[in-house]
């Protein structure tokens, strides 16, 4: 029988440790494909985040590193220009990027770090038990916005490719989901693009992967789908904001 699929070389053989439903195995598998489809398995080096893809290093066949909570886009930036030859990439959720990390990735951005960012947005803290996110949506409660979000008290969501792409520094911003089949394939063209724009130089590129938490939504794993793409991309609208 002919074989079809196959789980990327670029992949380890290590279980992911994700909740049930969960779609960062997705975007692992995305970026792995992307990395073994562009050839570049033993060139490229990962910045971890802090959060639930903390223990990524154990996921990807290449080179990791783990960052501090917040600083995997400085890391990536000493690691890229020590190393200029080599592609470098970070993969991070909303907290450890839009919150503790916010001023990490904007400063990169503005000085157009020739480095991939990976930005995987559930609208939730996931690792830590489920606290507001600065991606957390209006009226979405949590353990911290019990009544949901308000503006007038917590603020509004942050849009973080539209703050980006207000900057000079980026050369590709792309906002994506990850909840059906279409969806996923745009995924994977975004991120294949998004290594590509570093593999030709020209500059820093994200890609914000629309995500579901399940466990936290309380929800099952399809509906937690649904709830992405009825309550998530209304306000994080999908495309390209930039692409030089």
């Amino acid at each position: 029988m002919e074989k079809v699929f196959a789980r990327s070389k670029v992949l380890s053989d290590v279980d992911f440790t994700y909740c049930p439903g969960c779609t960062h195995g997705i975007a692992h598998r995305l970026i792995a494909e992307a990395i073994e489809e562009l050839g570049i398995l033993e060139d490229t080096i990962g910045i971890c985040p802090v959060g639930c893809a903390v223990f990524a290093y154990e996921f990807f066949e290449c080179d990791m590193i783990e960052a501090a909570h917040g600083r995997a886009p400085a890391v990536a930036t000493g690691v890229k220009r020590a190393l200029p030859d080599r592609i470098v990439f970070t993969y991070q959720g909303d907290g450890d990027l839009a919150s503790i990390g916010m001023a990490e990735i904007v400063h990169a951005a503005a000085r157009g770090e020739n480095i991939s960012v990976f930005f995987i947005n559930n609208a939730v803290y996931g690792m830590t038990g489920g606290q507001m996110a600065p991606t957390t949506i209006l009226g979405q409660k949590t353990t911290t916005s019990p009544y949901g979000r308000e503006p007038q008290r917590e603020g509004y969501p942050i849009r973080v490719c539209e703050l980006l792409s207000t900057l000079e520094g980026p050369a590709y911003i792309a906002r994506v989901a990850l909840t059906n089949p279409r969806y996923v394939l745009q995924a994977k063209k975004a991120v294949i693009k998004a290594f590509q724009t570093q593999i030709e130089g020209k500059g820093f590129a994200i890609v914000e992967m629309l995500s579901a938490c399940p466990s936290i939504l309380g929800l099952k794993p399809i509906d937690a789908l649904k709830w992405v793409e009825e309550n998530m991309i209304p306000y994080y609208p999908l495309g390209e904001f930039v692409s030089k």
